[in-house]
Order: C-alpha cells, then sequence, then structure tokens
C-alpha cells in the first residue's frame, strides 16, 4: 500500500480490542500515516501504544480532538460515536464508525468493501461498518446471491465473547477462576442472546443481521431470519447457514463460485474432517466456509458453515480496507 498519500488519522477507542487490531493492521499493510493520533476515555489517558517504533501517548477524546484530521476509526462505542462521529464529521473529518450509532442512516452508507464499494461514491464524512455477523454472513454469501438470487437465510450464530468486549471477557475469567457470577454466567455455558430484546421477540443484534443485509445489497425482498448465541470462545464467529437460492445451483457451482470469491477461503474436506473453526481462523483475513451440502427439505437450498475473526475482518480490517477505497 505504499502508493496511497500520507494522512492524519485517528484512532478512537485505541486501547480497546478492535483499536489494538486496527494498528496492528495498519502496520501490516504499511499505509503511510504522517499524523497519528490516538484517542480514548479519562481511564486509558497517558497509556502509551508503540506503532512503527515510535511511541504514541493515548489523548483524551474531546471537541477540539479533530482539528486537522482526515481521517477517523471509531471503535469505542454507539455512544461515543453519536455524540463524537457527528463532531469528528462537522469538522471535516471523514469517519468511519465500528458500532451501531449510524448504520441503518439512510445518508451514511454501510460498506463491505468487496460487495458495495460504490456505495462510497456518496457520504456526508460517516461511513459506517456492518455488524461482524453481518460481515462473515454476506461475504460468502454475496457472489451466490449475485450469481442465483436468494430467497431466504436462515442463520443461527454462535459468537465469541471478544465480540462482546473486554467486560465480558472479564466477567468470563472471573466466573472461570470460581469467583461469583452474577447475572446469566458465561463460563460454560452458552447464552441465545446477543443485544437486547425486541417487540417482536428477536433482539437486536438478530435485527441488525436481517435490515443490514437488506441495506448492503438494495434489496428489500431478501429474508433473513437470525438466532444469535454467545458461546464461551475467545475468538472468532461461527454460522450455520441455511440458504434458499432463486434458480437452480448445484454444489459444483457453488464451490466454483467460493474458490474464485475476494476474501473467502473454503475449507470443506469431510473424508479428512477438514471444515472451519474459530480456533483455525484466528488472525485470518478471510471468511472461512465449508460443510456445504444440499437441503434435505427443498430443492435449490444448502446448508453451510461460515466462520470469521470477528475482531479482524469483522471490524478492524473492514474499517481499514474502507480507509484504502477512500484513499
Amino acid at each position: 500500500m505504499n502508493n496511497l498519500r500520507n494522512i492524519n488519522l485517528a484512532i478512537v477507542g485505541a486501547t480497546g480490542l478492535v483499536g489494538r487490531e486496527v494498528l496492528k493492521i495498519l502496520m501490516e499493510r504499511d499505509l503511510q500515516i504522517e499524523r497519528l493520533k490516538l484517542l480514548a476515555s479519562e481511564k486509558s489517558i497517558d497509556k502509551s501504544v508503540i506503532f512503527k517504533g515510535k511511541e504514541y501517548r493515548v489523548e483524551l477524546l474531546n471537541k477540539d480532538a479533530f482539528n486537522d484530521i482526515e481521517f477517523a476509526i471509531f471503535s469505542a462505542g454507539k455512544a461515543i460515536s453519536g455524540k463524537y462521529g457527528l463532531i469528528a464529521a462537522k469538522c471535516g473529518c471523514v469517519v468511519i464508525d465500528n458500532s451501531n450509532a449510524f448504520r441503518m442512516d439512510d445518508s451514511v452508507p454501510l460498506v463491505i468493501p468487496e460487495i458495495n464499494i460504490k456505495d462510497l461514491m456518496e457520504h456526508s464524512n460517516i461511513i459506517a461498518n456492518p455488524n461482524c455477523s453481518t460481515i462473515g454472513l454476506l461475504l460468502p454469501i454475496y457472489p451466490l446471491y449475485k450469481r442465483f438470487g436468494i430467497e431466504y437465510i436462515i442463520v443461527s450464530t454462535y459468537q465469541s465473547m471478544s465480540g462482546a468486549g473486554k467486560p465480558f471477557l472479564n466477567k468470563y475469567y472471573s466466573e472461570m477462576q470460581g469467583h461469583k457470577k452474577d447475572g446469566c454466567p458465561i463460563y460454560n455455558n452458552v447464552i441465545p442472546q446477543i443485544d437486547s430484546f425486541e417487540k417482536n421477540g428477536f433482539t437486536a443484534e438478530e435485527m441488525k443481521m436481517n435490515l443490514e443485509t437488506r441495506k448492503i445489497l438494495h434489496d428489500n425482498e431478501i429474508k433473513v431470519n437470525a438466532t444469535c448465541v454467545r458461546v464461551p470462545v475467545y475468538k472468532g464467529h461461527s454460522e450455520s447457514c441455511y440458504v434458499k437460492f432463486k434458480e437452480k445451483v448445484s454444489i459444483s457451482d457453488i464451490y466454483k463460485i467460493l474458490n474464485r470469491s475476494k476474501g473467502v477461503k473454503v475449507v470443506d474436506d469431510i473424508g479428512n474432517f477438514k471444515y472451519p473453526t474459530p480456533n483455525d481462523v484466528a488472525g485470518k483475513n478471510e471468511v472461512f466456509i465449508g460443510r456445504i451440502r444440499p437441503s434435505l427439505i427443498e430443492k435449490n437450498a444448502f446448508n453451510m458453515w461460515i466462520v470469521c475473526d470477528n475482531i479482524r475482518k469483522g471490524a478492524a480490517l473492514n474499517a481499514v480496507q474502507i480507509l484504502e477505497s477512500l484513499l
């Protein structure tokens, strides 16, 4: 990426799981950054981060933090993005936001670069990063959707603890050590709830997968029925998908298309017990897919197993790819 111009960049939530992964990816892809500003809340002030051999002090996030900053990647939650993302945008800074603050705003593009990069052509200084489960679902599904059309998707997610952030991880480690379990325990447990419940009985996370899919694909007819579950895995979101296609499709067609799709890797050799798992995909850029098999219920429907690193492609890498696309 050396051909890209030098930029002034702020990372909001720089000491969090996603913020640190963003810095790691920026180093790997060698973006040319003239000025880097690391921003966080009061509890993280004066922490230091080493980036390309230079020590950076974490600064306090405030309304003046974005003066002379061209781009900002936000990974600090909906409330922070809702307040400071708007402030940054008004300063002329282009905000790439990892939270749910702006995703369903009609004036804000919701982008997976491999799918709808053209949506970046129109923005008002705010661009939304999709939900990590939506990214994992759509990256391998999109090339199949484009070729065969899709009537509906039924998906159950097995989402790792890192998707809930450091407090949830701390709760898990505390429970693992035998400390008091407050509320619903995560250690040695599976929780069929991610985010708050809506009036229709689905959680906000489940509705995100439905609504974000429609917005990214520009298709209000496609149906996504999701059940989102938290599992005691550190990193890596898994998804069991049932996809009903509109047109006739064979399993060889699916393999052929997925094997040449950018950002997707097929691991599907059940004879040798090879299929994607969270351990296998940790630290990888691609979304992995396996266990592809025809439905026993209806024609032109297939079951699939999808796994991706939720902190990497599910958040940090997608944000950096958006930045690269803007440049």
